[in-house]
């Protein structure tokens, strides 16, 4: 491979390995990885174009619910391009500021969906915690405020550790045993020392995802007791209920992070179809998946997905 490093110095590009083993079947390994993409886009943007076009859904909750979709639209278009050439084309070969920019993106996305998660399950416990200043407390002008506040406070937080990147000497192979970039991964290559990266890693994911887990965690321990003091089973259950589809979309995002978090700090030297499987659950099944539990359990997003199918029915039924 033409700029593979053979000694101690920049690495001008980085190489993605797709599936090491499978390169003889990588088209056709594609496929399901283009459903899940198609799944994941298509999905997200219906539930965007049917909370802007139903004004009854211009609501706190699905204020919430747009501002996931967008942020599973980003996971999902950060990693595409990347992953599409390199099963598709065998395109291997990605430029250092490249790699640089997905990594940014990636992490920033999953940063942004982890504060979205906390913010909606703040929104479910004023709902249900506090009703009657519900709409009070969680004012348009608010949930502006609150999601500018999700962005900076995400986006800011990854250059402090990727503008280092372009300084490290690299005298390992610069494969990456993936479709895409990762910072964990990336930094294993270097020959330098990467213990600020490491550290300040760690502490990424104790001050955001620790602090956003802590909240999530929190707001339903606050919910729970509320619902207890509901009189009627149905009256809790029906409390419950409305946290369901929430309680999902933080179990898929957590729990293949937490997955790969332990894949990356206690087996760094297992097969790396492990580090890639863990990868692609903790970046695809979020954005696959979250759209099609809202659109299963939240009744006003199934009604819309199924005015969509059918408007498209009849219109073909005309044609």
């Amino acid at each position: 491979m033409t700029g593979t490093n053979s000694s101690i110095g920049q690495a001008p590009s980085f190489y993605l390995s797709g599936i090491p083993g499978c390169e003889d079947v990588q088209h056709f390994i594609s496929i399901p990885f283009c459903v899940f993409y198609l799944i994941g886009i298509v999905g997200n943007c219906t539930v965007l174009h049917i909370i802007h076009t139903d004004k009854s859904l211009h609501e706190p909750m699905y204020y919430f619910l747009a501002m996931l979709s967008l942020t599973d639209m980003g996971m999902c278009i950060s990693t595409l391009p990347t992953v599409l050439r390199t099963f598709w084309f065998d395109a291997k070969e990605i430029e250092m500021n490249t790699c640089e920019a997905q990594m940014y993106f990636i992490h920033t996305f999953s940063l942004m969906e982890s504060a979205v998660l906390l913010a909606m399950a703040f929104d479910r416990y004023v709902a249900i915690c506090d009703p009657l200043r519900y709409s009070s407390k969680l004012t348009p002008q608010r949930i502006v405020y609150i999601g500018v506040f999700i962005v900076i406070r995400c986006s800011t937080v990854l250059p402090v550790v990727l503008v280092r990147i372009p300084t490290f000497s690299f005298c390992h192979s610069p494969v990456l045993s993936h479709s895409f970039c990762l910072h964990q991964y990336v930094i294993q290559l270097a020959c330098s020392d990467i213990s600020f990266n490491v550290l300040y890693g760690l502490f990424v994911v104790a001050f955001y995802w620790g602090v956003d887990s802590l909240g999530i965690f929190l707001s339903y321990a606050l919910i729970l007791c509320s619902v207890l003091h509901i009189a009627s089973r149905g009256g809790k259950l029906k409390a419950l209920s409305t946290c369901v589809s929430h309680i999902c979309a933080v179990l898929i995002l957590y729990v293949p992070m937490i997955g790969l978090s332990l894949v990356y700090r206690f087996a760094k030297h297992s097969s790396p179809t492990i580090h890639i499987t863990m990868a692609d659950i903790y970046l695809l099944v979020p954005p696959v998946l979250n759209p099609v539990i809202y659109s299963i359990k939240t009744k006003q997003i199934h009604q819309g997905f199924l005015g969509i199918l059918l408007s498209k029915r009849i219109g073909l039924a005309q044609t």
